[in-house]
């Protein structure tokens, strides 16, 4: 039973925290690899993923987005021509790029004569008002871009970051195709349901434990005004704009707050430069939080009693006078016991009442 009544949908949660009001009670999020979820809808003995949200009060946004009509496929490849392979981990298993159809050339003209860029057309979007139909309680998520992402797949992790020392022609030249790519989709979007999406994801990973992977100078040559040009069209649309970048990126936060970001995920505070407390003082004003705990130690494995000690304390740093939205700092694991997660959401909605 619950300690206090909701007066809120996860829909009127999620926005009141958006807008600078205060919710009922501090939002719940969930991120996880499929495996984990198979193991927590285990131990809770439930079989479907909405009863999970239901019992542990998860106000989880609905994903939309297109489906994808083009030319024919070969297994295990996809639109843009990279080819993944399934490997192993031990607990669970992800989908790793192993061939990159761009690693070859070794200038614009040459990928102009032999890479056929996806277009806007080979996804249909007509199914698109469908997905919402009955969801009307629940925030929706829809379109946004990560292109550095694809064009490290195009032309593989190594190549890609040498490119932006060695190949700065072929790095503007892809990432405009990519941006341009992800702007008309999501433009299609928001022209399908007009209104109606309310957060849309723009994301780059730029951190790693310990600092940048991208100069700063990199960050505002390559990726900051094209990401601002895709906020731009998010904010225009009516939607919040979610920004997702792992790791230690404290230094570039004000450039981001600069291009647009209204959301900050995920909060990785085991790394460095990236203290829940200076966070909360120096941009609490400005974004929203989303995420905070930790996945590198805490989730996967601490104790249930340090699961629910890290909940207070995110809930009394990052969740003091709102602006918060609680959620693991990245998909959980497997590895992670699923005694650990229910802890995680059954303390905030127990503790995470305003």
């Amino acid at each position: 039973m619950p300690l206090r009544e909701e007066t809120m949908t996860p829909k009127e949660r999620w926005l009141a925290v958006l807008e600078g009001e205060e919710p009922d009670r501090v939002p719940l999020d969930y991120w996880a690899t499929e495996e984990a979820t198979e193991k927590i809808l285990d131990y809770l003995e439930l079989e479907s993923m909405e009863a999970m949200y239901e019992r542990l009060h998860i106000d989880r946004p609905v994903s939309v987005g297109p489906r994808y009509v083009g030319p024919e496929l070969p297994e295990n490849e996809d639109p843009f021509g990279c080819r993944k392979k399934r490997v192993e981990y031990g607990t669970g298993a992800y989908e790793e790029c192993v061939y990159n159809p761009l690693a070859d050339y070794d200038s614009v003209e040459e990928i102009e004569d032999n890479y056929r860029w996806p277009d806007p057309d080979w996804w249909d979007y007509s199914e698109i008002a469908e997905m919402i139909e009955g969801k009307e309680d629940y925030p929706i998520r829809g379109g946004g871009s990560e292109p550095f992402l694809t064009y490290k797949n195009l032309r593989g992790d190594e190549q890609a970051f040498k490119d932006l020392i060695v190949n700065p022609e072929i790095v503007h030249y892809c990432l405009d195709r990519l941006f341009d790519l992800a702007y008309e989709r999501t433009q299609r979007i928001y022209e399908q349901i007009p209104g109606k999406v309310d957060i849309t994801y723009v994301a780059e990973d730029m951190g790693s434990q310990t600092g940048l992977l991208f100069s700063p100078d990199q960050i505002e040559e390559f990726l900051a005004p094209r990401m601002e040009r895709m906020m731009d069209l998010a904010h225009q649309a009516g939607a919040y704009v979610f920004h997702h970048s792992d790791g230690s990126i404290r230094k570039i936060i004000p450039r981001m707050i600069e291009a647009g970001i209204d959301i900050l995920n995920p909060i990785q505070w085991r790394c460095e430069g990236m203290d829940r407390k200076e966070l909360k003082e120096s941009f609490g004003d400005e974004l929203v939080f989303h995420g905070g705990m930790d996945n590198q130690y805490t989730l996967a494995s601490g104790s249930v009693e340090e699961v629910q000690e890290e909940v207070r304390d995110n809930l009394r740093i990052l969740g003091e006078g709102g602006g918060y939205i609680l959620a693991p700092c990245h998909n959980i694991q497997a590895v992670s016991p699923p005694e650990n997660i229910v802890a995680m959401y059954e303390t905030a909605y127990r503790e995470g009442w305003f």
